[in-house]
């Protein structure tokens, strides 16, 4: 197994990363096509990679947050990569196979014309991952960029030095770089890296970064997937559960400290449920962490100036009228300790005036605004940006179907919060400033495929397609006639 690595970042000069690049689309073009065979024996190394370092893994994620539990660690970025990487083994060879499309107009099919769809391996994909899950948001990507056949290069985040080096050190000991790269370093590195001429450019982000990275990917015109986020709203309608409910919301909200870009934002819910939510939320909290101070199941926040910036969130909207509820054991002090935690923290009834309301939150905190009718909730959602995620809780069929044909949003998940990420046979993906593109499984096979369109013309030179060559005759003017009338 590979220990962490402690050493500080490569500062790669962009011209040896545009050297690398050029070595992989070279070796891309001087091997061909990658067989399935090959391209299933690459996700095994990267399986494998996953297995053999786990406690690694573990301990690296540990160091840079300051305080991360091994069981999120395992449950979120190792079997939640092994998962993906399993699926896209498993059904690449199905994937690979030609498309059979119908040539038109149809009569072309009848002689022996053939129109197909053969999807084609893109070269190299860029791969920039964050810091929240560093190993899933490189591994899962990867599934789908291997099943393609592609070569990758990867620039994980600064903000997770040890994780970033380690990676580096596991690819390095079980792929050739002309296979899969790592590039470490800082921003400046990595808006070198967002400038080179990929096949494909994956970023997984903040908004305000990704529209950095579309600029710089733009320069060389490269096809860009952006995994990106907002504020996911939560819609509790009369009929939820609240006690299901709270807990599945505040698990949501509590895993990663709220460092996941399909946290639950805000929650929307009946005026008359509001303090019945927070009581439920209260005892699920409660039951969750009877301590959090120096509970190893509790995540640190990842930086400072990130725990700046939601405690910031939390004094503006006190300051500006809010209740502000710390669901945290009674007497237990979070004001002084050697980590960076924040009690999961409820917000009641605020204002769009708030910064809470108006930034993507990315931590444990969770406005809860009342609503009196549906359409009110609905035009609130519809009023904003469209959300990576959206979360409904209910047994109302007839509502669940209104709210989920009357929004847009990357993906929904009923009466649960975030799961649909972990559905493999769904695509995963924003809309908008929340994300373009999609992957896993099959969408991420298409996602980093080149869908190639092939026909075969007949080989007969019959009637048909001679009338399409001047001269023009009575045949041809016939023929439009009939296709223009309809």
């Amino acid at each position: 197994m590979l220990a962490p690595v402690r050493t500080p970042h490569d500062r790669r000069h962009p011209m040896d990363m545009q050297a690398l690049l050029e070595r992989q689309k070279a070796a891309h073009l001087r091997d061909g096509e990658a067989s399935a065979a090959l391209r299933i024996e690459r996700i095994d190394r990267c399986i494998r990679l996953l297995r053999e370092n786990r406690r690694e893994i573990e301990e690296a994620l540990n160091t840079d947050f300051g305080s991360r539990s091994r069981e999120a660690t395992a449950f979120t970025d190792i079997a939640g990569s092994i998962g993906p990487l399993q699926h896209a083994r498993d059904n690449l060879t199905k994937w690979m196979r030609p498309e059979k499309r119908k040539p038109t107009p149809a009569i072309l099919g009848l002689f022996g014309a053939k129109a197909e769809v053969r999807f084609q391996p893109k070269g190299v994909v860029g791969v920039i991952s964050p810091w929240n899950f560093p190993i899933n948001l490189t591994f899962a990507p990867l599934a789908g960029i291997l099943a393609a056949g592609n070569r990758a290069m990867i620039k994980p985040s600064e903000f997770t030095p040890a994780t970033s080096e380690l990676m580096r050190t596991m690819f390095a000991g079980a792929f050739s770089e002309e296979e899969i790269a790592v590039v470490t370093g800082g921003p400046e590195v990595g808006e070198a890296f967002s400038r080179l001429a990929f096949d494909h450019l994956i970023f997984t982000g903040a908004t305000s970064i990704a529209r950095h990275v579309m600029k710089a990917a733009a320069e060389n015109l490269v096809p860009l997937t952006l995994e990106l986020g907002g504020k996911s709203p939560v819609i509790l309608g009369k009929s939820a559960d609240l006690s299901v409910a709270a807990a599945r919301v505040m698990n949501g909200k509590t895993l990663n400290a709220g460092q996941i870009c399909l946290a639950p934002d805000y929650v929307l819910a009946p005026k008359d449920q509001v303090e019945g939510f927070v009581a439920a939320a209260r005892a699920s909290v409660s039951t969750m962490f009877p301590t959090i101070k120096d509970n190893p199941d509790y995540t640190a926040i990842i930086a400072q100036r990130h725990y700046d910036r939601i405690t910031g969130y939390i004094d503006d909207a006190r300051a500006k009228g809010a209740r502000v509820i710390e669901l945290k054991p009674e007497g237990e002090d979070l004001s002084q300790q050697p980590h960076r935690k924040i009690a999961p923290t409820l917000i009641l009834e605020p204002t769009d005036d708030m910064k809470v309301m108006q930034e993507e939150i990315f931590g444990p905190v969770l406005p809860v605004k009342s609503y009196q009718t549906l359409d009110e909730a609905l035009d609130y959602v519809n009023g904003r940006d469209r959300p990576l995620g959206l979360y409904y809780f209910g047994d109302d069929a007839a509502e669940r179907e209104e709210v989920v044909s009357r929004t847009t949003a990357g993906g929904v998940t009923v009466n649960d919060v975030i799961m649909h990420v972990a559905q493999e046979d769904l695509p995963f993906g924003g809309v908008g400033p929340s994300g373009m593109g999609s992957y896993h499984g099959v969408d991420g096979f298409r996602e980093f495929s080149h869908r190639k369109a092939v026909f075969s013309q007949m080989k007969k030179d019959i009637g048909p397609l001679k009338m399409l060559r001047p001269p023009y005759g009575p045949a041809i003017r016939k023929y439009l006639d009939g296709q223009i009338r309809g």
